[in-house]
């Protein structure tokens, strides 16, 4: 027989856990608020945040930071024989595993005297704008320069063989939100291009493919490029047009300016080119 003594209180058993019911309510109105949260963030970073990654910002958005990009390395190329070079477009290019893209690359040509290659590149890099961090380093194929334009377009620099030196704009692959042009502008030659023809010995074509880029200060850049056929070319026969303004004189590449202008022959390759650009300090 038990006694219960005055005060004392039985005890009435262990507590009843929550129902299971109550639990899985609490645990999906938690994930319900959970997932506001982030849609919230995920909107408000959308609108105010930084692109992070290219895949962010389409071709269009690009299209004038290349073009700018362009501009600001004919500046920077001053008193070199340059020519730009028509652009390639790459349309079908992977965004991601599940979406094609657009890509664009331009391009810049110089001769140099053979073993300028990197002093070039270093006064080119200094010469940008400082927020692209241009540099210049060594790698095992030659000096390399590298630059961020803005809009995740990089700037490269690089030799491609004793005395040249290509400079390239890049965007990588990007969303299509706009449709690029055919074929290139194109307008009779520039009589600074049609007597270098004669002079070769060349026939002079009615036409010729021109591609152009914006100056820093408000002018433009253009070049002028035509194909001159095929077999070896006496570049020589250029040297009465240069009038003592000669730049490059190899076997196989002739420079000099005319005026306000640069006029380019190039004899490598299967085809004679030549071209006549005028640049950004004229």
């Amino acid at each position: 027989m038990s006694v219960v003594h005055p005060g004392y209180a039985p005890p009435s058993g262990p507590d009843r856990p929550p129902s299971r019911s109550r639990v899985r309510r609490w645990l999906l109105a938690a994930t319900a608020a959970w997932a506001v949260l982030l849609a919230a963030l995920a909107w408000w970073s959308a609108r105010t945040d930084e692109p992070t990654v290219r895949e962010q910002r389409t071709i269009g958005q690009a299209v004038p930071v290349v073009d700018d990009a362009v501009g600001r390395l004919v500046a920077a190329l001053d008193g070199t024989a340059w020519a730009m070079t028509p652009s390639r477009v790459e349309q079908g290019c992977r965004v991601t595993p599940f979406s094609a893209g657009t890509e664009l690359t331009r391009g810049i040509d110089v001769l140099v005297a053979e073993g300028g290659e990197r002093d070039l590149l270093t006064r080119v890099a200094d010469s940008l704008p400082e927020r692209w961090r241009a540099g210049v380093r060594v790698s095992s194929d030659g000096p390399l320069l590298r630059a961020d334009a803005g809009e995740f377009v990089l700037v490269e620099g690089e030799s491609t063989s004793p005395g040249r030196v290509r400079f390239t704009v890049l965007t990588g692959c990007r969303p299509t939100d706009v449709e690029f042009a055919g074929p290139l502008p194109e307008n009779p030659p520039e009589p600074a291009l049609r007597a270098a023809l004669q002079a070769l010995g060349r026939p002079v074509p009615e036409r010729s493919d021109e591609v152009a880029a914006p100056c820093p200060g408000g002018a433009k850049a253009w070049t002028q490029r035509v194909a001159a056929g095929a077999g070896p070319a006496p570049l020589s026969a250029l040297a009465p047009l240069a009038a003592g303004a000669v730049m490059i004189d190899t076997p196989e590449a002739y420079a000099y300016r005319l005026g306000s202008g640069l006029v380019v022959a190039d004899a490598t390759g299967d085809q004679l080119h030549l071209a006549f650009s005028t640049g950004c300090a004229d």
